[in-house]
């Protein structure tokens, strides 16, 4: 699976896995809400293990500005609120910083 397929499908699993507890406790939902909820986060795990990587840690923190950009579209997709130029600006360095982190060139380890 490529690495950028499995970053994007585990960022929509985590966003929907939280969002189903902010959906029972802030949004007065009922608690059944995070039966799904569950399930996504264990999807979301699973699915960080497929990424292309030798290091979990290196896996996760490039991860990290998928993430954010993903949740900026959540915000505007599901939740009506249009990110603005600062969230794509941010978004945008975050993206460029995950991809020095998986492209960067690397030394065999010592």
């Amino acid at each position: 699976m490529p690495t950028a397929f499995a970053y994007i499908a585990a960022a929509f699993a985590e966003i929907a896995g939280c969002f189903s507890f902010w959906a029972w406790l802030r949004l007065g939902k009922t608690p059944l809400w995070t039966v799904p909820g569950i399930a996504a986060l264990a999807l979301f795990a699973w699915l960080l293990t497929l990424v292309d990587s030798n290091a979990a840690g290196r896996a996760y923190a490039a991860y990290g500005g998928v993430y954010i950009a993903t949740s900026l579209f959540w915000l505007w997709a599901f939740e009506g609120i249009r990110p603005d130029r600062w969230d794509v600006i941010g978004a945008a360095v975050c993206l460029l910083g995950t991809g020095i982190i998986m492209l960067g060139p690397r030394s065999l380890p010592a």
